[in-house]
């Protein structure tokens, strides 16, 4: 008797362990579909400015690279959270609202010596270093493009129809 009991008990801990790892990988999915909603949407949004705006070109990469550092933080910190703090990650917030990371928080991730401290001191260096000269101008153009609608409609429409898409994964 007692052999079928630890056999079903061996068999329902498996199941769980499958569960978890099977909700840890939509999790993990769905924060990597907005991850890479909201850098298209950057690249979309540096693209239309830079069009209208040639001499931008060289701030508009340095602003993406910035982002781009910021989301692949984020996406890496996420998947770390998941596994090993997984009370840092909101899950059951918008998928947007998941991860809240501070300066500190970015500081303390840099000092580790691990691919996720890479990717923090990558972009707690980027928030400490001066902006480029031209910062104010891709600003200034950013503003301009979206007090007009009409001419980001495409691409709000692909990231919001892209992060609403995320936000209706069901995960657990």
């Amino acid at each position: 008797m007692k052999k079928p009991a630890i056999a079903l008990l061996l068999l329902s801990l498996s199941s769980s362990a499958f569960a978890t790892a099977n909700d840890l990988q939509c999790l993990t999915n769905k924060y990597d579909a907005y991850i890479d909603a909201s850098l298209t949407w950057y690249q979309d949004l540096v693209t239309i400015t830079t069009k209208s705006n040639p001499d931008l070109k060289e701030v508009g990469d340095w602003f993406l690279q910035g982002r781009t550092h910021h989301f692949e933080l984020n996406r890496a910190a996420v998947d770390y959270y998941l596994t090993s703090s997984p009370e840092k990650v909101a899950i059951d917030e918008q998928v947007e609202s998941w991860l809240k990371l501070s300066q500190a928080d970015v500081k303390t991730l840099s000092q580790r010596d691990d691919e996720l401290g890479k990717i923090a001191k990558t972009t707690f260096d980027d928030r400490q270093s001066p902006p480029n000269d031209k910062n104010y101008e891709l600003r200034s153009a950013f503003a301009d493009l979206l007090s007009h609608p009409s001419n980001i409609k495409p691409a709000l429409d692909k990231y919001n129809q892209s992060v609403a898409k995320t936000n209706a994964m069901k995960c657990q």
